[in-house]
């Protein structure tokens, strides 16, 4: 697939790729896919997150298959292009303007918010006219198997109205249905009509289990329907957010992108849509983020849980319990750092040479080693996420929770890879200690609330243990500051979520000498670096971008000591990086784009976090009299 332009090497390259960020995310809840702002599906995985792609020309403009349908308007004409959502919803739209005509094309799928896994999932793109005379093209090119699989095509003998496409040895078919005549090219299809003002023509994509049945024709009005009921879930599942502060637009976007990365069948939350896109144009650190984090997934639910979404902490906590309780993990600890949506251990790592990678970004990895590190703050942040929902569940999800922080007790003072996931070694990582002090926190605060069984003075000792460990170890005199690990002097931004949960006072002499010191090493026009790579080798080639996660964190630590000018300043510049539908990728490249996976929860939970924090504080200020209010900023 090449999107014109250019004629150099170089330029081609980049025509070929549109930026990462030039995408909006729809979704299911059980499947999702990223529509370009030209109106190309370049990623689909079915029927789950973490199956493999149908179309992932974001990994490879030739091999991964991508479905077209976009107005046929020339630029050099005058027509430009924009991309929305509908308010409060996840449907999507893409808008074409020329001098002839306006036309635009909605894309969602109507969410399947069920308890039982689905192998059928319906992409819906519905184009109207609304002025003028318009002309669109649609191509469908999938490509099953991250490319790997062949496959053959069968159109309807009538009409060629519909396609099928099956790959000989999967278990999977793509059938794509509309109003308009498909032409057969190569084993792919190509249409092509012309609408007026006021006319409206839908393509259904629908994937199907091998032996499944084709799926029923779709009528104009049960589109209209499947649309209305779209719209009507997402606006009334944001009535359960009690967020009403100052950035709502922007809170009510990332709630709903952090819904739409969870696993409705089993409340699982995945830690970003996609796989492979680079954290460096060229580099290597491309990972799949189609898994659920124990780390990010309870930071997710924490924040969810903070704006009044209880459903979704509900059922992660059935999906953790489960988790805690089968002990089972490649590990052998009683958690691992991830599992598959459906709580499956077993994420085997490899590599997809065939793909060229986003423009040329190898290797492309499908499955995730870092399952098999030992991380220790997950403890922690489980507990935190299964403290905040006020509700320790049934006796024998108790008892296996009081076992895993009982050898949490003998396991906790031992070096691990760390949140990072570093591939350079284990060492005593500070964030990894704060963890493991929350999770004897929290839990000697759970046991005392629900009146539970629990080895009190065993969970005592060891949660003053950590917090001595990290005062006396953590700590680095000549830099003033916690450092990355004990035998650095290296600064690491995980460590921002110290006073958040309750470590240290935000204003501790402590931790605003520890916030100077990132400030002067890690902060970069408000962009915060995780750490630096040169200074503490993590076993991987190449740099990357300012982490948003990070610079998030940053807003909600300066908030919280005080610092409101600085913080409001910093939280107005991060919102600038959004793209053009308010979503964030992992990071932010020297350029202000975006790198890595898209959408990231971990960055969109934090800007949920940053938001309470300076309304919080700004609440406080305004109530505040005008001298000390001033004196406090």
């Amino acid at each position: 697939m090449h999107r014109g332009g250019g004629f150099g090497w170089e330029e081609c390259l980049v025509s070929s790729y549109p930026p990462i960020g030039d995408h909006g995310l729809i979704g299911d809840l059980q499947t999702a896919a990223l529509v370009s702002a030209d109106g190309s599906i370049d990623w689909w995985c079915t029927p789950r997150f973490d199956a493999p792609s149908v179309f992932a020309s974001l990994l490879d403009s030739e091999r991964g298959g991508h479905c077209r349908f976009a107005a046929d308007l020339s630029p050099q004409a005058g027509a430009s292009g924009r991309q929305l959502y509908l308010s409060d919803t996840a449907v999507l739209v893409t808008r074409y303007l020329a001098p002839e005509g306006v036309g635009e094309v909605a894309d969602f799928m109507e969410p399947l918010a069920t308890s039982a896994p689905s192998g059928r999932h319906r992409l819906v793109r519905i184009a109207r006219v609304v002025r003028g005379r318009v002309p669109f093209t649609f191509t469908c090119q999938p490509r099953f198997d991250y490319g790997r699989a062949s496959h053959t095509l069968t159109l309807s003998d009538a009409d060629a109205r519909a396609a099928v496409f099956r790959a000989p040895h999967g278990d999977l078919h793509l059938q794509a249905t509309a109003p308009i005549t498909f032409e057969a090219r190569d084993g792919d299809v190509w249409a092509r009509c012309t609408l007026e003002a006021g006319e409206v023509a839908a393509v259904v994509l629908t994937s199907v289990p091998s032996g499944g049945a084709a799926p029923e024709p779709s009528t104009r009005a049960g589109i209209r329907d499947e649309l209305q009921r779209c719209r009507a879930f997402w606006i009334d599942w944001l009535r359960a957010c009690t967020y009403r502060g100052r950035w709502r637009d922007m809170v009510n976007r990332s709630a709903i992108t952090l819904k739409l990365l969870t696993y409705a069948p089993t409340g699982a939350p995945i830690a970003a849509a996609t796989m492979g896109l680079p954290e460096q144009i060229g580099g290597e650190r491309n990972w799949d983020y189609r898994f659920t984090w124990i780390r990010d997934a309870s930071l997710s639910v924490r924040t969810l849980i903070d704006i009044g979404f209880t459903r979704e902490a509900h059922d992660f906590r059935h999906w953790l319990r489960d988790r805690v309780a089968a002990g089972v993990s490649t590990s052998g600890e009683p958690l691992q750092i991830m599992y598959r949506v459906d709580g499956d251990p077993y994420l085997t790592e490899e590599t997809l040479d065939h793909l060229e990678g986003y423009r040329r970004s190898a290797p492309v990895r499908a499955g995730n080693a870092a399952a098999d590190q030992i991380q220790l703050d997950i403890y922690g942040e489980a507990t935190y996420a299964l403290a905040a929902t006020g509700d320790v569940g049934a006796i024998e999800g108790w008892r296996a929770f009081a076992g895993m922080l009982d050898w949490l007790a003998d396991a906790w003072d031992r070096p691990d890879e760390g949140i990072w996931e570093t591939r350079g070694g284990r060492q005593n990582f500070t964030y990894s200690r704060l963890m493991t002090w929350v999770a004897f926190d929290r839990g000697l605060r759970l046991a005392a609330r629900f009146s539970r069984p629990a080895d009190v003075a065993r969970w005592t000792r060891a949660r003053d243990a950590v917090f001595d460990q990290i005062l006396d170890r953590g700590w680095n005199p000549k830099r003033e500051a916690f450092i990355q690990h004990f035998d650095t002097d290296v600064l690491d931004a995980s460590l921002l979520l110290m006073p958040r949960v309750g470590f240290l006072s935000p204003v501790d002499p402590a931790w605003l000498s520890t916030l100077d010191a990132m400030e002067r090493e890690l902060v970069s026009d408000s962009l915060v670096y995780r750490y630096n790579p040169e200074a503490s080798p993590d076993g991987l080639r190449g740099a990357e971008g300012t982490f948003n996660l990070c610079s998030f964190l940053y807003v909600a630590a300066l908030a919280r000591a005080g610092r409101l000018v600085q913080a409001r300043y910093a939280f107005d510049k991060m919102l600038t990086y959004a793209n053009h539908v308010g979503l964030f990728a992992e990071e932010i490249g020297p350029s202000g784009e975006q790198l890595g996976n898209f959408p990231q929860a971990f960055t969109h939970l934090a800007l949920i976090d940053a938001a309470l924090a300076l309304d919080e504080e700004l609440d406080r200020a305004e109530s505040r009299p005008p001298a000390a209010a001033s004196a406090r900023a």
